[in-house]
């Protein structure tokens, strides 16, 4: 089993005057095609890390960490922030991520077939079936010339799930993506995804709070635990298997 991601000892901190909140993922694997769930309460550390393995969030230390897309080259992703290699970094990210986000983040200005497009644009691929295929297959393909405004929010998180997949990322990265949802359209909208990113045989990493739902989609799931330091002070999470 290929091994797409490999962090050990990787800390980041955000404390003013030593206080504040610290992050600690002691050894973590994820292989290729693993569903993969962060549980924990809100505040605990859970979209700090997914922004860390989306290579957006630079770690305060680390010992390793390593990325391995299953359809690219190996990267030594502890020598690339050292170096400050943020061009690299950006470029490994467009091309091998997709990341949802909580609130969606679609471009307001932008139509629903556009911002589709936007991953593929990027990174100058060339037209094909890929927007008309992803959208049919999340239910938004008569959505495509409106702007996100006049969608509802379950299309408009479709749509936001067929940006991250629409240039066929090797990982994909949601943070709570259906936070904002009633539990009917969010049990649809990730039933969905889920036969979508087994079909490419991608690699899911997802936060949630929700942890009924994560059991039922049967993700394996990482784990926080949390603990108060240094007289009150530091309150420091950490993400173990």
């Amino acid at each position: 089993m290929t091994i797409v991601y490999r962090l050990k000892n990787v800390v980041k901190e955000r404390l003013i005057d030593g206080i504040g909140f610290r992050l600690i993922v002691p050894d973590i694997q994820i292989s290729a095609k693993e569903n993969i769930a962060l549980i924990g309460h809100s505040g605990c550390g859970k979209s700090t890390l997914l922004d860390i393995l989306a290579l957006i969030s630079k770690p305060d230390s680390l010992d390793q960490m390593s990325l391995h897309p299953v359809d690219g080259d190996s990267h030594d992703v502890a020598k690339l922030w050292n170096q400050d290699k943020q061009s690299m970094l950006s470029q490994i990210r467009k091309q091998h991520i997709g990341y949802v986000l909580q609130s969606g983040g679609l471009l307001p200005y932008l139509t629903v077939r556009e911002n589709i497009e936007l991953p593929r644009k990027l990174l100058n691929l060339p037209d094909d079936d890929s927007i008309k295929s992803i959208s049919k297959v999340l239910g938004i393909d008569r959505q495509l010339d409106k702007l996100p405004g006049l969608l509802s929010a379950g299309e408009r998180q479709r749509a936001s799930f067929a940006r991250a997949l629409s240039h066929r990322p090797s990982i994909l990265i949601a943070d709570e993506p259906t936070a904002a949802l009633d539990p009917i359209t969010a049990q649809k909208i990730m039933a969905v995804v889920m036969e979508v990113i087994r079909g490419l045989n991608i690699t899911l990493i997802t936060a949630s709070h929700d942890w009924a739902g994560v059991y039922k989609m049967e993700l394996r799931t990482l784990k926080q635990e949390s603990e108060v330091l240094e007289d009150g002070n530091v309150y420091q999470s950490r993400f173990c298997d």
